[in-house]
């Protein structure tokens, strides 16, 4: 029975020796989603079955942690992308990241940092803002930190005082 499907598109198909090889330097090279090494197998032409068990020996051999994956990406979205709990939490479910591991992950967030990190991102955005009146400013603003996936709530906070 092959390892791999047949590829009708001019893309390499690797044997599992080398993919095996391939995928352990993705993994190594950062922390990885087991859908984004998935997909990565899939790419190289391994049947969906294979692709699943080259997966298990990952995770085996340590190649390969949700619960890493899940606070490496936490950690670097919030301190460098400055993005909020409900933006992280839901980039983190489009990875298949289970319950569990969002919640730990986004208990590594200290809630003064988390105050202050807000504070910053609105006291900045709110500097450059142009609007002809003080409602138009405050829904753009409002906008802005919703996108970026902070709760309304301190959002409202912060706007009570402008």
């Amino acid at each position: 029975m092959p390892y791999y499907r047949i590829n009708k598109d001019e893309q390499k198909v690797y044997d599992l020796k080398e993919a095996r090889r391939k995928i352990e330097l993705f993994c190594a090279y950062q922390e990885r989603s087991h859908k984004q090494v998935k997909e990565k197998l899939l790419s190289f032409g391994l049947l969906e079955n294979v692709a699943d068990e080259l997966i298990s020996e990952l995770i085996q051999e340590n190649f390969l942690n949700e619960t890493r994956f899940a606070e490496t990406f936490t950690r670097g979205k919030f301190l460098i992308k400055g993005w909020g709990r409900i933006k992280i939490k839901q980039h983190l479910k489009q990875h298949y990241v289970s319950e569990y591991n969002i919640n730990k992950a986004l208990k590594q967030i200290k809630a003064d940092e988390y105050q202050e990190m807000f504070e910053t991102i609105a006291s900045k955005k709110w500097a450059v803002l142009k609007g002809e009146n003080a409602k138009l400013k405050k829904q753009k603003l409002q906008r802005f930190m919703y996108s970026r996936g902070f709760e309304s709530d301190m959002i409202y906070d912060f706007l009570r005082d402008k």
